[in-house]
């Protein structure tokens, strides 16, 4: 599984059902840099869900934060982007690694968001343009949303209303492809 990320606001809110609520946007059609000579674009509605997506910290499944299967995820996708809303119980909120991944994100060092996904056969464009490569992604399925430090897509982001929540950054794995 590969991923990308992108860097912008995550919003975290305190729902009156005592949930935190945290939203954000992953974009169709920016262009990162994920290395020198080599950069990647998703086409809009590029990102196809799997049937249990999970928004996590880091790209670590250990650490879910919220899923679709458990109907505690909502995507939506538009010409612009992927857009997610959680909602993170208060169960989940006072394990180890949602307080962390919400102090994080509430102090500004964790601003990016970035999928983990999977290319379907024929789902990509390589090309050559100003003497690099730029891989378009026209299918991917998707698997999880990451919260991370440092994305690679500056438009991607995350929100936690009430309380200032932002996406994380790319692992290695965002410099694998290609």
């Amino acid at each position: 599984m590969a991923t990308a990320a992108a860097l912008g606001g995550l919003e975290i809110r305190a729902g009156e059902d005592g949930n935190i609520r945290l939203t954000g946007r992953f974009p169709f059609n920016a262009v990162a840099v994920l290395a020198p000579g080599r950069s990647e674009i998703f086409a809009p509605g590029s990102l196809e869900p799997r049937s249990n997506v999970f928004l996590l910290s880091q790209h670590r499944f250990e650490t879910p934060l919220a899923s679709t299967g458990a109907g505690t995820l909502d995507l939506r996708s538009d010409g612009e982007g992927l857009h997610f809303e959680a909602r993170i119980s208060p169960e989940v909120a006072e394990t180890s690694h949602a307080k962390d991944a919400l102090a994080l994100i509430r102090s500004g060092l964790v601003a990016g968001l970035s999928p983990g996904f999977k290319i379907v056969n024929g789902g990509e464009r390589v090309e050559r343009r100003d003497g690099g490569l730029l891989r378009t992604v026209t299918r991917a399925e998707l698997h999880e949303l990451s919260v991370v430090t440092r994305p690679a897509f500056a438009e991607a982001s995350v929100e936690a209303r009430g309380r200032p929540w932002a996406p994380t950054a790319p692992t290695n794995a965002t410099y694998r492809w290609r």
